[in-house]
C-alpha cells in the first residue's frame, strides 16, 4: 500500500473501533485536482457515534486525515453519507423550529 492511501487504512481503522457493526463500514477513496475526497458508509444505527455529539466526533475524525494528508501533501476531505432509510430531519433555522414549537402549542 502506498503512502498516499495511508488516510484511507487510517479512516477505516478509526470508524471500525467506534462502531458497532464494523463490517458495514465502507470506504471509498477519489483523487482529482482539488485533492483527495474520502467518503464514507456506516451501518444506520452506527451514524450517531461517527458523528458524536454536536458533531464532534466527525470534526475530530476530520481533523485528524488533514494531519495525515499533511505528512503526504494531500488536501484530504470526508464525506459521511446519509445511510439508506435514515429518519434524520433536514436542518431547519432556529427561527422555524421556534415558529412550529409556537404553532404545535397553538399559541
Amino acid at each position: 500500500m502506498s503512502d498516499i492511501q495511508k488516510d484511507q487504512e487510517f479512516l477505516e481503522y478509526v470508524v471500525k473501533t467506534l462502531v458497532d457493526n464494523p463490517q458495514d463500514v465502507k470506504v471509498d477513496r477519489k483523487v482529482d485536482e482539488m485533492g483527495v475526497l474520502i467518503t464514507l458508509d456506516v451501518s444506520p444505527l452506527d451514524m450517531g457515534k461517527v458523528i458524536g455529539r454536536q458533531g464532534n466526533t466527525a470534526k475530530a475524525i476530520r481533523t485528524l486525515l488533514r494531519v495525515v494528508g499533511m505528512k503526504n501533501n494531500a488536501r484530504v476531505n470526508l464525506k459521511i453519507n446519509e445511510p439508506e432509510g435514515s429518519t434524520r430531519q433536514p436542518s431547519t433555522s432556529a427561527t422555524e423550529s421556534v415558529d412550529q414549537a409556537m404553532a404545535d402549542l397553538k399559541f
